[in-house]
């Protein structure tokens, strides 16, 4: 049985990013929305032997590609309708700390980010708008 979910957790990657930055950018972003609503996270795993595991997101994190144009525009939308979400820019990749990271981000408006990806939570319908021009990614 699949679950259905109301809500939509969902990345948006840069598609001209090498392996280990796709990676690396969805790891920050989905912390990000972890982060910002605890309530996401479902209970701790354990297995037959009794090991305790770390609990996770309750509901799958979509992760959806597109060029920096649809970027640019996804965040816009995003923005336009209220809804909370992660960026990241391309800056982040000389950075070393945390914040050094915001600090990349703060120096430049949001018109002008150079983003890489973003990350959101929010009702299905707006999500599935704000990423309108996505493709899975593959």
């Amino acid at each position: 049985m699949t679950a259905r979910f109301d809500t939509k957790i969902a990345v948006l990657l840069r598609e001209d990013l090498e392996s280990w930055q796709r990676l690396n950018v969805t790891a920050f972003l989905s912390s990000a929305i972890a982060g910002a609503d605890p309530a996401l996270i479902g209970e701790p795993y354990a297995d037959a032997d009794g090991t305790e595991y770390l609990a996770m997101f309750r509901q799958p994190v979509l992760v959806f590609a597109g060029d920096a144009d649809l970027l640019t525009t996804a965040h816009g939308r995003a923005l336009s309708r209220g809804l909370r979400l992660a960026v990241f820019t391309e800056e982040l990749f000389s950075t070393g700390n945390d914040a050094d990271n915001r600090a990349a981000v703060r120096a430049v408006p949001a018109e002008k980010l150079n983003l890489v990806g973003l990350a959101l939570h929010g009702p299905k319908n707006a999500v599935d708008k704000v990423l309108k021009g996505a493709s899975l990614h593959r």
